[in-house]
This record gives structure tokens, sequence and C-alpha cells, in this order.
């Protein structure tokens, strides 16, 4: 074997490419996976929980709407400061080790909302909880990409995205019959039995491998695959090398960098993240008449199609999925801000409109044409973010690094991620609810066709900059960005 046939071998395979037929990789990816199950609730949790807080009587919590907004947005907060946390863990510790120890913070995050007595505590325990979403959803990508083999990376890697909306409509649909304490309760559950699974199941081969640990990485591979044949050790010595600056002048590393980071960037700014945390408050604006039922319709709908996503992404492929998706994007925010447009009855830049009131004083009846154009293109939108750029970004960040900065690299990508869903969440409520003057902050309308301007970019960087992963071993993978 010549030494390039060795580099593009894969790290895990079986001979002759035969594909493995062991289930027991199911059961690890699904026991990584419930971490981002319960960054999802941690996320969901604020939609049916605030209008509880605002209810809450003494000794309760009871939040105004400044504190509400804080409550919403300071769980990113916490996430950024876990994709730091988390970049340093899954290269020391282990992926394994560290999610069991994303675990902890979930637990006694949700368990400290429970005995609160005041706005701080809550606010504390909500930024442990995003401390554990930050580390969750760095590691959860990275195992699962680790331990699969490539003909269901694609489905394996997109049930991350599953479980995080999963966790966000359990959230709802709890939300519905639970006030906001036991709600918290409820919240412990996920994380308590993610500690139990991955107890079970083994660090992925690929890190064992990088710790000269090479008779556990083959026990591992037998546990997860069935079978250890086929499987050509390759050099670790760049892989013990870690990363260092000078890295980034390699077209290996600062490519993957770049397009990792701007498809985080991308996913936030198209506004997804806002449209959850206020889901139900987005639908009264809208004049929608029971506005918890619209939010779980709007839950049913991600996981549906997200489900969707999972089960063709190894056919259809990354980069058709997320043009498709931005392009329905695009279209659903542009219909979502004409709706506000329309509702407001008058111009952008007239005198102050409280939107904590109704969207228009003028005597539209929601219930004919413009309260279906609002659904609509809410539901269209999730629909499309769901098949696309809700999976993709965080499919493709544990693909296209290489091992020895793979730690690094991710954790950037998840500050990255977090950081923008902060600035989204905590300014979206002064762009749909003017706190300065009205020449100073953007209408509803605004705010939406400004997301579409990002979804059009989000696609043309898709078109220009993405490459197709689908079917490639993560090895093939890294040969491509370094022109082998």
């Amino acid at each position: 074997m010549t030494p390039e046939d060795r580099e593009t071998q894969p790290l895990l395979g079986p001979p002759g490419g035969s594909t493995p037929r062991s289930r027991r990789v199911f059961l690890a990816a699904f026991a990584a996976a419930l971490g981002p199950l319960s960054f999802g609730f941690a996320l969901g949790y604020s939609s049916p929980a605030i209008p509880s807080l605002r209810r809450a009587a003494p000794p309760a919590p009871r939040l105004d709407d400044n504190e509400a907004s804080w409550f919403g947005a300071i769980v990113t907060l916490g996430a950024a400061a876990g994709g730091v946390l988390g970049g340093g863990l899954v290269d020391r510790a282990g992926r394994k080790l560290s999610l069991l120890l994303s675990a902890v913070p979930f637990v006694v995050g949700f368990a400290v909302i429970t005995a609160a007595r005041d706005v701080w505590v809550l606010l504390g325990g909500r930024l442990l909880t995003g401390l554990a979403c930050g580390v969750a959803s760095l590691v959860a990508p990275v195992y699962i990409s680790e331990v699969a083999y490539p003909a269901v990376r694609g489905l394996l890697g997109s049930c991350v995205q599953l479980m995080v909306v999963t966790g966000i409509l359990l959230a709802y649909l709890a939300g519905w019959v639970l006030e906001w304490r036991w709600l918290a309760v409820l919240g412990c559950v996920p994380p308590t039995l993610m500690l139990l699974l991955m107890s079970c199941v083994p660090e992925t081969p690929r890190f064992l491998l990088a710790q000269h640990r090479r008779q556990e990485a083959m026990a591992a591979l037998r546990f997860l695959w069935g079978s250890e044949q086929g499987w050509e050790e390759p050099p670790i010595a760049a892989e013990r090398q870690g990363f260092q600056l000078a890295l980034l002048r390699r077209p290996g590393i600062y490519k993957p960098f770049v397009i990792g980071v701007s498809l985080m960037a991308f996913q936030q700014l198209s506004g997804v993240n806002a449209v959850m945390f206020y889901a139900e408050t987005i639908f009264e604006e809208a004049k929608f008449k029971d506005s918890s039922l619209a939010s779980v319709v709007v839950g049913l709908i991600q996981v549906l199609f997200t489900a969707l996503a999972a089960l063709i992404m190894d056919r259809a492929g990354r980069r058709l999925l997320l043009t498709l998706s931005g392009v329905i994007m695009v279209f659903s925010t542009s219909a979502f801000g004409a709706y506000f447009k329309l509702a407001q009855g008058g111009p952008g830049n007239s005198s102050h409109v409280d939107l904590l009131a109704p969207v228009s004083t003028e005597p539209i009846d929601p219930s004919v044409g413009l309260a279906w154009l609002a659904v609509g293109s809410m539901c269209l939108f999730i629909a499309g973010f769901a098949v696309g750029w809700g999976p993709i970004p965080w499919l493709l960040m544990s693909e296209i690094f290489p091992l020895h900065v793979k730690g690094v690299a991710t954790g950037v990508c998840v500050l990255t991620n977090w950081l923008m869903a902060f600035l989204v969440t905590k300014e979206f409520s002064s762009v749909m609810w003017p706190l300065l003057s009205p020449q100073e902050a953007l209408r509803p309308y605004g705010a939406f066709w400004l997301a579409s301007a990002f979804c059009i970019f989000g696609v043309l960087f898709t078109l220009f900059c993405v490459p197709e992963t689908k079917g490639k071993t993560l090895e093939q993978i890294t040969a491509h960005f370094e022109g082998r």
C-alpha cells in the first residue's frame, strides 16, 4: 500500500468496504444524543416558563419584561462558556467523560431553578443549564461522528438536532400541564438517563488510538461495529501534536475553520433561536387565539422535518439540503415580515406603536387572511430550517476538522454559535418591541426582512464554499481540504 493510499484509508473500516451490521453503534449514538435532548429541553423551557413566572405569586419569583428577556437569553451566555470548556474537555478528558460531566450542571441547574425564591437564583440556574448545553452541543456530535461508519454518519449525526427539537417539543407539551417549578423537575430526567446509558458504552476508538490505548480502541471497535477486521492503524504523531496557531496557515485547517464558524453564524442570524425562545409571544403578536397550541404545532413540525432530514441526509447530501433549506427560509421570513408590515397599518418611521398591545389598532380581522399568513410563514420557516440549517452545521462541524485540532476548532464554532444566539435572542425583544425611541429600533417586519437577507447570504456561502461530505470517511474529508 502506498503512503497516499494509507493516508486516505478509513481509520475505522471493515475489509473490502463492507458495511458493519452491529446495532450497538445506535445505542451509543442514542446515549450521546440524550445530551442534545437535555439542551433542547433547556432551550424550550423558557417559552412556557416565562408566562408562568409572570403570573407567579410570592414567595415565588416574578419576572418583569426585562427579567424575562434575560431569563430567555442568559442560557446562551452559559452555553458560550460551555463551548470553550467543552473544547478543552473533549481533547483532554475524552468524548465519553465530557458527556458524563455535562450531566452534572444540567441536573444542578434545574434543581437550583426548582428551589429558587428570587430572580437571581433563577438566572443562576439558567446559567448552569446553559453551561451544560454548551458542552453537550459540542461533544455529542463529535462522539457520534467518531463512532459511526460513513454509511450511517449522516443519519446518526442528524439525530443530534432531532433530539434537540424533540427536547424543545417536550418542554412545550409539558408546559401545557406543568407550572415552571415542576417543569424544571422534569428537566432533570434526560441528563440522568444519559448518565446511566453513557456508563454502558465505550469511548470512541479514534480518541483511544490518539491516546496510545490501542487495546482499548480495538475493544471499543468490536463493541460498536462487531468486528475489528480491516482496521489499519494510522500514524498518530499529528494527533498528539495538538493545536498551534501556526497550523492556521494550512489549507487543511483554515478552510474547514472558516466554513465551520460561518455556518454557525448564519444558522443563528436566520433568527431561529429568537423564534423558538419567544414562540408563544410571537403568535400572540400575530393575534393567534391559542399561542400555546401554536407553539406545540411548531414543535411538531420541527421534529417531523428534522426526522425527514435525518432519513435522507446520506442520500440527498449536505449541500443540496442546505441550499433548499435556505431558499425556503428566505421566502418564509419575507412573508412573515410582510404580515407585520400589513398588520401594523402604517409606515415604518411613524410614531411609536406599542407592540405589546395588539399589533394594529386598525379594525383588521385576524381570522381573515393575515393571521393565516403569519402562521403559515412561521410553519414554513420551521420546516425549512429543520431540513437543512438546523442539523447540518452541527453535522459538518463534527466531520470537517482533523483529529488533532478538533477540540479547539469545534470549541470556537460552538462559542460562535452561542454568542450569536445570545445577541439575537437578547436583542430580538428590543427589535420586536422598541424600548428606545422608534427611530432607533427596527419594526417587526424589519427584523424578519433582515433575517431574510442573512438567509440569502447563507445560501450563497453554501453554493460557493461548502464541500459535499456525503459518503466520505473522515480521512477523505481531511484529504479534500489538504488538496490530496
